[in-house]
């Protein structure tokens, strides 16, 4: 089963994020180890509830002074 971000899912792998917010894969790992999107670490795998990932685009305050800076 292919997955589409279109689909109405209320939780998202770290590329499925990625692609919802047009950023990197990267950028959302970032974003998850300092703690601005809550998520959940399921073994080595990422997971976001859609509604979280979400929130940053209601309040992008909370990114503007982020260090996406490789760490």
């Amino acid at each position: 089963m292919e997955f589409s971000v279109k689909d109405n899912r209320f939780v998202l792998t770290v590329k499925e994020a990625a692609e919802y917010l047009r950023l990197s894969e990267m950028t959302i790992l970032r974003l998850a180890n300092q703690g601005l999107i809550p998520g959940a670490k399921i073994g080595r795998q990422w997971r976001f509830a859609k509604d979280a990932v979400t929130g940053l685009l209601k309040h992008p305050e909370i990114l503007r002074h982020v260090d996406l800076r490789k760490s």
